[in-house]
């Protein structure tokens, strides 16, 4: 299926559509998170650290596919929590696939084999599974031991049965390039491409000590392109996203590029980072203030150098210079010389803590609409009755 041909051409006629239309800040991916409960609890995810009140929440399919009209992003990512947990992710996907979304769904595929036929094969979506490494580091990474056979089972169950697939990792501190080398070998070997970003620094993760800093990001992502040279590795990235991860490229941040829609709302400002939430999409754009976040400007933001926050960057700059772009996919990542110089963190705003403060604001929401309905429930009854 020749699919990222086809993908890119759509995506690429929408980015210029956006430029010819003097848009300054536009959407290039959905991060669609229909519920926040998983089946895994990896020592690296911030995602999953709420009260079972909120963990139990969904949004429903009509709410997943107002949020992708109201976006207007050409592709939406559905990560999660788990989303083949939700019980109507099949028509969810459906119905994103009769809008001609592409739609990534990302899953740790422990249900991917069980589900499959809740899906279609279409040019629209592909199945984006969970793998941070080899086995012995899949495993350790996802807290759970079987997992990556598991995954990798689903993977050749997902392909021959014609539907598109893609890893993606997750990439933290101590992970040895020669083995990150290894484990995109194997990739190629399964036939599947694969995006790879480094952790987000997540303040509720349980593990804080294996968050690679930009300094470590950069070496190590040079040290396995070096690894690399003469290989046919599939990135799913572009060029330019993978030569700012080598250190060739000074890029910001574009925290509107991918933004997210969960349970609580819009969430300010990334898929990344919780502060706050709005109810439209329109009022997400128009009163975030961009200018506060991202590396050099909010102590949050200080090492990321993830995908959602700089692909979008990356896209913008090969529309921008295209000869730049050209001859890094011809030359390939640069691995060695001088690096792009660093963002100057001296005038960082501090961190601002309010994830248990947003969190008493839902359960507050959540008793408010359940003794709602209950009281809605009791008087129908007793109309009944009378």
């Amino acid at each position: 299926m020749a699919i990222p041909f086809f993908k890119e051409i759509r995506i690429g006629g929408y980015l210029i559509k956006q430029k010819l239309l003097g848009r300054k800040r536009y959407p290039l991916v959905l991060m669609l998170e229909p519920l926040f409960r998983c089946n895994l609890a990896c020592v690296g995810c911030g995602k999953i650290d709420y009260p079972d009140a909120i963990l139990n929440r969904r949004m429903s399919a009509q709410e997943c596919w107002d949020a992708a009209d109201e976006c207007g992003a050409p592709m939406v990512a559905i990560p999660g929590g788990e989303p083949l947990i939700h019980k109507e992710i099949g028509e969810i996907v459906r119905g994103l696939v009769a809008r001609k979304k592409f739609v990534s769904l990302c899953t740790n595929a422990l249900l991917l084999e069980k589900k499959l036929d809740l899906f279609e094969p279409s040019p629209y979506l592909f199945f984006s599974v969970h793998l941070d490494g080899l086995k012995e580091h899949h495993d350790k990474a996802v807290s759970q031991k079987g997992v990556f056979d598991r995954a990798v089972s689903a993977i050749k169950a997902a392909k021959a049965r014609g539907f598109a697939v893609n890893v993606n990792a997750t990439i933290f501190d101590g992970h040895a390039a020669e083995d990150i080398a290894k484990f995109l070998d194997f990739t190629t070997e399964l036939g599947v491409g694969v995006s790879m970003s480094p952790g987000y620094a997540y303040e509720r993760a349980p593990d804080q000590e294996h968050f690679l800093n930009r300094t470590k990001t950069k070496k190590l992502f040079r040290d396995v392109f070096a690894l690399g040279k003469g290989k046919k590795w599939n990135f799913m990235h572009s060029g330019l996203f993978l030569d700012f991860l080598a250190g060739n490229q000074s890029y910001e941040c574009t925290p509107w590029g991918m933004p997210a829609r969960n349970i609580f709302g819009w969430q300010k400002p990334c898929y990344l980072l919780g502060e706050g939430y709005t109810k439209t999409f329109k009022e997400l754009m128009e009163t975030t203030d961009w200018d506060t976040y991202g590396t050099g400007k909010y102590e949050k933001c200080a090492d990321c150098m993830a995908h959602c926050g700089y692909e979008p960057t990356a896209a913008d700059a090969a529309l921008t210079n295209p000869l730049k772009a050209m001859w890094v996919a011809l030359r390939g990542v640069r691995t060695t010389g001088p690096m792009a110089p660093e963002i100057n963190l001296d005038k960082q705003r501090p961190a601002q803590y309010i994830f248990s403060a947003e969190v008493q604001k839902r359960l507050s929401e959540i008793r408010r609409d359940e003794a709602a309905a209950a009281a809605a429930k009791q008087q129908e009854k007793a109309s009944t009755a009378a």
